[in-house]
């Protein structure tokens, strides 16, 4: 029996969705009932195609425990940040040097610059597995993070040119930012997480209150400076298989809490490159394949529209061989197409 299958989210899954948010609870997936029941709802028009626009999709994935039918992991494409009635905004940081030959006295500054786009890349995010199931062997961590890069070489041309993922930084016991408790509450007059909660909606406030020129780091308290850009705990091993697959810090932070913006050029990341598009040529048993692990998906006509699972893959001239169990899982025939990513 395949003991783990991703699909898209359905409204049944409403309520381990919001199990999950409690574990995250960040703008992508904030523990609240009413925005996850939007969550779901603009991701079940998304997959189905009733959102016509293909910028305004946002795609969540659940990992459901089979046998059980829990959702015990999910993650999210969001497909363009950055439109005309919600820029994508961001800080970058550049360096600038400073020098006076009367006092022949040199220095390095870190400067925060705001800048925004209309036109903004696809965003990976909302990736969290529940704690207590992090260990099992199957590595349902990979697989929930991994199938965002098949889907988006599944429908390549759903999704712009560059991927972004906003990683969080190093926090406060209680959740709050430093960078935000130095810097942009005595602009907004907000906490951390009302801004980050108005922003899923609302940007405006960002462009209209935040300063228009050069912030220059060393005016923030020392613990806003240590954050800026760096990667918190939690989030380091997102980190390393970012960089593995060919993403790369782009000097581009959040303007909330200072977590790094890592991009990577869409064609260019190894897990889109890797993805094959085959048939099913056989349905073999599973030991007699020796192919390694790998991501089976298909796309569905039907809720929930899209379909994986982890099984040993073979490929061949004739195609993918598939085990058995695995195209049950996925409810297809000897023949069907699927989509291939390796997992080892």
């Amino acid at each position: 029996m395949i003991p783990y299958a991703i699909r898209g989210v359905t409204p049944e899954d409403e309520p381990d969705l919001l199990a999950l948010a409690r574990h995250l609870n960040t703008v992508n997936l904030p523990h609240d009932t009413a925005s996850v029941r939007e969550i779901i709802d603009l991701s079940v028009r998304s997959f189905s195609g009733a959102l016509k626009d293909p910028r305004r999709r946002e795609y969540v994935f659940v990992l459901e425990e089979v046998e059980s039918r829990r959702v015990i992991g999910t993650s999210k494409i969001i497909a363009q940040l950055g439109r005309r009635d919600a820029p994508y905004i961001y800080f970058d940081v550049i360096v600038e040097e400073k020098y006076s030959p009367t006092l022949d006295r040199h220095f390095v500054h870190k400067v925060l610059r705001l800048g925004h786009s209309y036109d903004g890349p696809t965003e990976i995010g909302g990736l969290i597995v529940l704690p207590e199931c992090r260990k099992v062997p199957e590595r349902i961590g990979m697989m929930i993070s991994y199938v965002r890069f098949l889907f988006v070489a599944m429908h390549r041309g759903l999704f712009r040119n560059e991927i972004v993922a906003e990683l969080l930084p190093p926090l406060l016991p209680d959740g709050r930012s430093h960078l935000w408790e130095a810097l942009g509450r005595h602009f907004t007059d907000m906490t951390y997480f009302e801004a980050d909660m108005l922003s899923k909606r609302n940007k405006e406030f960002i462009k209209s209150l935040f300063p228009s020129g050069d912030i220059y780091c060393s005016l923030l308290a020392p613990e806003a400076q240590e954050v800026i850009g760096k990667v918190g705990r939690e989030t380091r091993g997102v980190e390393k298989m970012l960089r593995r697959i060919g993403f790369q810090y782009c000097n581009r932070i959040d303007p909330f809490d200072g977590g790094p913006h890592f991009r990577a050029s869409s064609d260019e990341i190894l897990l889109v490159r890797r993805t094959q598009r085959l048939r099913a040529a056989s349905t073999e048993a599973t030991g007699a394949l020796g192919g390694p692990r790998s991501l089976v998906a298909v796309a569905l006509k039907e809720s929930p529209y899209f379909r994986a699972v982890s099984a040993p893959v073979r490929c061949a001239d004739e195609g993918a061989l598939v085990p058995r169990e695995a195209l049950e899982a996925l409810g297809q025939p000897e023949g069907a197409e699927v989509h291939v990513l390796p997992l080892d």
